[in-house]
């Protein structure tokens, strides 16, 4: 820690997951394969749905977004997560830490107003059939898609002009693996209140909302699906949003859990392991979720994907 007479911390540390240098090895490990494999799942959804004339459709359109994202959210946190592991040293200056925090966020928000988007999006597929050309044109989906980019940054830059103004006097010390917004704010020696009104008020309308559009937008598909006659149709309707359904769950079920008391959350380190799953395994489960479970994204994967690598007439090219 230098300069802490000052009023200002230059650095932070991150404590990260300290354990013995063979679990740190292990933790290594696993966690660079859960990079690379991520890195490759969401860059083939993105190119598969790029490639393929057949996914330039709203739904793929929105799901490429979704992959995009992920290919920069993991991209956040777990690069200087490795090197920790490797180096033992978990330093982080305050520009550093203050930029991995916008990135976070804006990414974080982005995603939650995007997977809002996906769920606007199949309740109108599934709700209105027929209408769905109309309601949902390619230039709206464009509109809505820079809507969910544009919000998320912005956001983010509203809440970091006033973390970033704090005055943090020491100790430097995060128990976390990255630079996130309860532990900054609980190392503060200023006064945060209006920062954490910031926070909160951007929470509502970046994390709140969204939510509140996505159950509203699946108690109409549900509503929808049930009055289906036949239960091969209601199975072939649900099966168009089980995907996106699950990774909903999973998304704000972990985001929730770990926001929901802000202030207590650095003296739980059991809270480091559930923004792993959001921050970690979420971006990884994400491509397997819809791709396992989507016919045309596996049959456009090959045709375009892995056609243009192998075609049994001529052998590799």
């Amino acid at each position: 820690m230098r300069n802490l007479s000052t009023g200002h911390v230059e650095e932070f540390v991150l404590v990260g997951f300290p354990t013995s240098p063979l679990l740190q090895l292990l933790l290594f490990v696993f966690f660079f394969a859960i990079y690379l494999l991520t890195l490759l799942e969401n860059a083939l959804i993105v190119f598969t749905i790029w490639l393929a004339p057949s996914l330039h459709r709203p739904m793929y359109f929105f799901l490429g977004h979704l992959s995009f994202l992920e290919l920069w959210y993991i991209n956040v946190t777990i690069p200087r997560l490795l090197g920790a592991f490797l180096t033992q040293d978990g330093r982080i200056s305050f520009l550093g830490c203050m930029t991995q925090l916008y990135f976070f966020i804006a990414l974080a928000c982005t995603e939650c107003v995007l997977l809002a988007v996906m769920a606007y999006d199949r309740y109108l597929a599934i709700c209105e059939p027929l209408r769905y050309p109309s309601l949902m044109p390619p230039s709206l989906a464009t509109r809505l898609a820079a809507a969910c980019w544009g919000g998320g940054f912005f956001s983010s830059m509203m809440k970091l002009l006033f973390i970033s103004r704090l005055s943090y006097c020491g100790p430097n010390i995060i128990n976390h693996f990255f630079c996130d917004i309860s532990p900054l704010l609980n190392l503060t020696c200023s006064d945060k209140e209006q920062a954490e009104m910031v926070d909160f008020l951007l929470a509502l309308v970046m994390i709140l909302l969204p939510l509140l559009a996505v159950v509203s937008s699946y108690a109409a598909i549900i509503a929808a699906i049930l009055r289906i006659p036949t239960a091969q149709g209601r199975r072939k309707a649900f099966s168009t949003c089980a995907s996106h359904l699950a990774v909903v769950i999973i998304y704000y079920s972990s985001t929730l859990f770990t926001y929901a008391r802000p202030r207590a959350m650095y003296t739980f380190n059991h809270n480091k392991i559930i923004s792993v799953l959001y921050t970690v395994i979420v971006p990884f489960l994400n491509p397997a979720i819809y791709c396992l479970r989507n016919k045309e994204v596996k049959d456009a994967f090959r045709k375009t994907v892995l056609g243009r690598c192998w075609d049994p007439r001529d052998g590799p090219h």
